[in-house]
């Protein structure tokens, strides 16, 4: 049977049984956005193949994908399937570091999407290897980070947490100022 694999949020790869060979005819295959099926693509294939990557797809879309056989020999029925393209997947992009003072500083972030169900916000001075976490909802786009040390660079990387449980991160390093003296 067609079915696919590799789903990605803008490809996806299919496979089928080895109906033709490269003598005996080649593949019709036939795609669509199921909500649109006026946007219809159609591709030859080889009789000789029995996979095909699909790329250049819209995120989030199911489609209706139909491979006809075009046999010189036999009679094979278009074989079918429907396969929804994933969420699409970006890492944040921007991480701006800004208000910073002797013991906090504000740290935000764009885009801010749909699919994005938490951010971790990790930080710890550099050089070093103790890190804190902020857990931020995933419509929030930016958070305070407070109780730190005075004139410290620390690494600060924000973690996209998505609803597929897939993760992205991006990380920007920030300076606090130098405390009071006295």
């Amino acid at each position: 049977r067609l079915h696919a694999t590799d789903v990605t949020s803008s490809s996806f790869r299919l496979l089928w049984p080895k109906l033709l060979s490269q003598e005996t005819g080649y593949y019709t295959l036939e795609y669509a956005p199921a909500a649109d099926l006026a946007r219809k693509r159609t591709q030859q294939v080889s009789g000789a193949h029995t996979s095909l990557v699909l790329s250049n797809l819209a995120p989030e879309t199911t489609y209706e994908v139909a491979l006809i056989p075009e046999s010189n020999v036999h009679y094979f029925p278009p074989q079918t399937t429907r396969v929804t393209t994933l969420a699409e997947e970006i890492s944040p992009v921007q991480v701006l570091i800004s208000e910073s003072g002797p013991r906090s500083f504000h740290v935000s972030w764009a885009p801010v999407l749909d699919s994005v169900v938490s951010y971790q916000v990790l930080y710890g001075p550099l050089p070093g290897n103790s890190v804190e976490v902020l857990e931020v909802d995933g419509r929030q786009n930016s958070t305070v980070v407070e109780h730190l040390a005075p004139n410290t660079t620390y690494l600060v990387t924000v973690t996209a947490i998505y609803r597929s449980g897939k993760e992205k991160s991006l990380s920007a390093k920030a300076c606090t100022q130098e405390g009071e003296r006295g």
